[in-house]
């Protein structure tokens, strides 16, 4: 497998699906939403993304399987499978906010060997892929080097189900507001994971997330030096739900600090 040039394949795609999903955001109109559950919502543009996606990934892979959102395809233990997210932040491009992004990984024989990730609004492609350095438009990423929480700034996100952890996440938050120089939430655990690549961010957290919200952005920062645990200090991210990542150099004072208020008591 030639992995470079599918992973340039793979951005053509990400970057034709990204233009249709920006220009039909001036169409969409409130009869167009659906709702899958509260904070949960999706477009008739989230399912004609996916599906222009798959059908597009098939020609480059016949034989592929799929784990993607909207489930318009799926996966039976194929020795290639994507993980497709078609529009990660769809709140965020309903509401006309950034970021919101085109998100695909590959993995072969479950090991991960490609990810890209769209950024639409600021038109920024983060990609890498097997044995190469990871990059956002050409120019090669690479994680941020501060070490110490009160150098750093966190990104997260929020859940939008599972709140039987909200309190224990509350505490966590408070802890990183008076000590770290603060927290974002944007909206996109995709993009989100592409800024703590790029040392935008330092670390990023969140848990009730899904594999294809993750798989590309984690790959890409693993490539730019990166780390990736779940919050017991496991390899438990992809299907696990929750997930902390951080640079190199500050992720073991990270760890520490998530696992402390969200790792399993024991």
């Amino acid at each position: 497998m030639d992995y470079k040039k599918l992973c340039f394949q793979v951005q053509d795609i990400a970057r034709e699906v990204g233009g249709f999903i920006r220009d039909e955001q001036k169409k969409l109109s409130a009869e167009n939403i659906e709702v899958k559950s509260v904070a949960s919502l999706v477009t008739y543009v989230d399912k004609t993304a996916e599906q222009r996606i798959i059908t597009a990934l098939r020609e480059l892979i016949p034989d592929s399987g799929f784990v993607a959102e909207e489930g318009t395809a799926d996966s039976n233990n194929e020795k290639y499978t994507w993980f497709v997210d078609p529009l990660d932040g769809t709140t965020n491009y309903l509401f006309g906010v950034s970021p919101h992004s085109v998100s695909i990984a590959l993995a072969e024989d479950d090991k991960m060997v490609l990810g890209v990730v769209y950024e639409i609004g600021a038109d920024e492609l983060f990609y890498a892929w097997k044995g190469s350095a990871a990059y956002c438009n050409g120019k090669e990423i690479k994680t941020a080097t501060r070490s110490k929480s009160e150098e750093t700034l966190i990104g997260t996100g929020f859940p939008y189900y599972d709140f039987d952890r909200v309190d224990d996440y509350i505490e966590a938050m408070r802890y990183l507001m008076k000590n770290t120089l603060g927290l974002r939430r944007f909206g996109s655990a995709a993009v989100d994971l592409c800024y703590v690549a790029c040392g935008r961010f330092d670390a990023f957290y969140e848990h009730a997330l899904h594999a294809w919200d993750v798989a590309a952005g984690v790959f890409i920062l693993q490539q730019a030096g990166g780390k990736i645990t779940d919050f017991n200090g496991g390899d438990n991210w992809l299907f696990g739900g929750q997930l902390i990542s951080a640079s190199g150099s500050y992720f073991n004072e990270f760890y520490s600090i998530i696992n402390g208020y969200l790792g399993e008591k024991q």
